[in-house]
């Protein structure tokens, strides 16, 4: 069996959670199928991998359109494998593609839902029914739709009821518990401008809407004088998302001391040093599949605080591995809070008491790292791929 999986993003080139599941499942889908990688960007050096550029009559295009210049190549050399695997919109366009110009079944993962980011409008202007367009046909003609939550699954059937139920199988994402584990390097955080000798709230994730960072950073005003709050924060949607980022961290700076922003892409070893030495992750996101950067966090012993909407509550145990922030959405889409005061507070408020109490926090970390192992291996969810794979040829 041949499995051509088809993917905006793959190494060296990942900046989300989408990247990084794809690196990890064909790595362990390689233990013993023939898996080809078609991805965009520059060439890759990496064995039956291959990247496609945009056209050049299309680089100033919107990036919708710029998008499916790269699908349709990846469509036309897909011919000869016996399934193919597209993740996120950005490649679904050559998986559906694909399945009709070689008559191979077409399995599609869903790490996000175009209804459900009605903010990319902001991105990508009138592309945004673009992509809404791709995701809807590829989804609705797949012959297989993976979601990596249950909370997923059932946001998929919402968002496209025309789907056969039969169709939509839960697969979650993983962690590489051998690459992710606590890792201490006091020097290299205190060059973040981290005091490791201080409690820290960590936050890691791309400046776009659902992250719900503006969110947190209101709610740490209230935390108390002591906590640091520190953000792995990058690749903003937007200039507007960016600006309205930066102003509030500015002005928190101002009210309080150990406020640090990193806006660099950290390495793999020094984003793990950053997590082992804080007192609790947090995850205050509006709009959240499942959240590989939970597991990362949990895989170096840190307690997470959630939202407790989408496919978070799959992944953090409340109570035992961390704990589920309360939050009532609104239905059209967007998640936003119907009380977002009220949401500020619960944040601040479970943000303190996980604080407060930094042997329950450290016992919330162990635990959560046992969960990781025993839940989250990507051995596990190669296998449950690959029946899925078998069940269609």
């Amino acid at each position: 069996m041949r499995v051509d999986i088809l993917t905006k993003e793959y190494p060296p080139e990942i900046y989300g959670g989408a990247g990084v599941h794809v690196t990890e499942l064909v790595k362990a889908l390689r233990e013993d199928t023939d898996v080809t990688v078609r991805c965009f960007g520059p060439p890759r050096t990496d064995a039956e991998t291959y990247a496609y550029d945009v056209p050049p009559t299309l680089t100033d295009a919107n990036p919708t359109l710029a998008t499916l210049g790269v699908d349709l190549q990846m469509a036309q050399d897909v011919g000869g494998a016996d399934i193919v695997h597209s993740h996120t919109w950005y490649a679904n366009g050559a998986g559906h593609f694909a399945k009709l110009l070689h008559g191979v079944p077409h399995v599609v993962t869903a790490h996000s839902l175009e209804p459900l980011r009605p903010w990319k409008a902001e991105q990508l202007g009138g592309g945004y029914r673009v992509s809404s367009w791709i995701e809807k046909t590829a989804f609705e003609a797949a012959d297989a739709v993976i979601a990596v939550s249950g909370g997923m699954r059932r946001d998929i059937l919402r968002s496209y009821p025309s789907l056969d139920k039969s169709r939509v199988h839960v697969v979650y994402n993983g962690i590489d518990l051998d690459r992710w584990k606590p890792t201490t390097d006091l020097d290299f955080v205190r060059s973040l401008g981290i005091d490791p000798d201080r409690p820290s709230v960590v936050f890691v994730g791309r400046i776009t809407r659902q992250k719900g960072l503006p969110y947190l950073l209101r709610a740490a005003a209230v935390l108390p004088a002591d906590v640091q709050l520190v953000l792995c924060a990058g690749a903003p949607d937007t200039p507007g998302i960016l600006a309205e980022v930066t102003a509030g961290v500015e002005e928190l700076q101002k009210e309080r001391s150990g406020v640090v922003w990193i806006n660099r892409l950290l390495a793999q070893h020094e984003l793990s040093a950053v997590l082992t030495q804080g007192t609790v992750f947090v995850c205050p996101s509006i709009y959240e599949p499942l959240g590989i950067v939970n597991l990362e966090a949990m895989a170096c012993g840190l307690a997470v605080v959630g939202t407790a909407t989408g496919g978070i509550p799959e992944v953090v145990a409340d109570g035992e591995t961390g704990r589920l922030v309360p939050i009532d959405q609104m239905t059209d889409g967007t998640g936003t809070p119907l009380d977002p005061d009220q949401f500020v507070a619960d944040l601040a408020r479970v943000l303190t008491e996980v604080v407060a109490d930094p042997v329950r926090a450290a016992e919330m970390g162990r635990q959560g790292r046992i969960r990781a192992e025993k839940e989250f291996g990507w051995a596990q969810i190669a296998t449950r791929t690959r029946e899925i794979y078998a069940s269609l040829l």
